[in-house]
């Protein structure tokens, strides 16, 4: 059982490997957990099948033990953002190439249904009043990630259901559900042409000249303030040793940059039951909590 904190504020974020709660709203997650929301991150996988992409993990004895690895690693980001984890058991899909099968029993390649069972249990033993996963993309096209919205999605709609998944728990509906909206094309467009214009050389022009020249599927509906959690974002990062290498890709920019241009990490509110802005109810505001519309009522329950 899960031990209650005391303002009753819940948050489940759902990914699909170790390191992927770090790189996708981490800033977001440890300012939560600094103001007393109860934090969970629940991992799909456990990162078997993923390289290690940083020269200076690339040993033998991490390749032939990565599972481990990369379960030290989590726990080491879990701490540091101030957290709680749970893996939910799946087998990593590894990122097959075109005309390749999945591998037998690996977590994208599991009835959508039966794989949500694990996930349906754990928000109805958690009961967040928020969840945060990707979008029907995956963020981008691994199929583990894509395979986590599905679950996700599913298990929100399952855990509310007492028909569905009987004996998994007392039934759970979760008041709002958020994709992720991190590593878009407009952020990069505003480092980069922020560092151009201050002289900083960019490694994002390459990126962004071969991006594909379609728009954003979803609207931006929640901003979450989290400038102050960025060194934060970055230490749980570099936990992931095997994953992030210091000074390349995600790491070069600097931070006094992104924090002046973008300060915030950014949401697509896809579910809600409550009233607020993002929805219907009220089109065209944004929000600046996941918890809007909610803290009154758990403060008065």
């Amino acid at each position: 059982m899960f031990t209650r904190h005391p303002n009753g504020l819940r948050l489940l974020s759902v990914h699909a490997h170790p390191d992927d709660e770090s790189s996708k709203g981490a800033a977001t997650l440890a300012r939560y957990a600094a103001e007393g929301v109860d934090v969970l991150v629940a991992t799909c996988t456990g990162g078997e099948r993923g390289s290690v992409l940083n020269p200076a993990m690339d040993r033998p004895e991490v390749r032939a033990d990565i599972a481990r690895v990369r379960r030290e690693e989590m726990a080491a980001a879990r701490e540091i953002l101030g957290v709680r984890q749970q893996f939910l058991g799946f087998v990593d899909s590894g990122m097959p190439g075109p005309d390749e099968p999945l591998p037998e029993g690996c977590f994208a390649a599991r009835p959508v249904e039966l794989a949500a069972a694990p996930l349906v249990e754990l928000i109805r033993e958690f009961r967040p009043q928020v969840v945060i996963t990707y979008d029907e993309t995956g963020g981008y096209p691994h199929p583990d990630h894509v395979m986590t919205h599905r679950v996700t999605v599913t298990a929100v709609e399952a855990a509310g259901d007492p028909e569905r998944h009987p004996g998994l728990g007392e039934p759970w509906q979760v008041p709002k559900l958020y994709y992720h909206l991190a590593l878009s094309r407009a952020w990069f467009q505003a480092l980069h042409e922020a560092m151009t214009e201050r002289g900083v050389p960019s490694e994002m022009g390459e990126l962004l000249a071969g991006w594909p020249d379609t728009p954003s599927a979803l609207a931006t509906t929640t901003r979450i303030a989290c400038a102050e959690q960025f060194a934060v974002r970055d230490a749980a990062m570099l936990a992931h040793a095997t994953q992030v290498q210091p000074g390349v890709a995600f790491m070069s920019h600097p931070r006094r940059i992104e924090r002046e241009v973008w300060p915030t990490e950014d949401y697509h509110l896809a579910r809600s039951l409550v009233p607020g802005p993002g929805t219907a109810a009220v089109p065209g505001e944004i929000e600046t909590d996941l918890f809007a519309g909610l803290r009154a009522e758990v403060g008065a329950g």
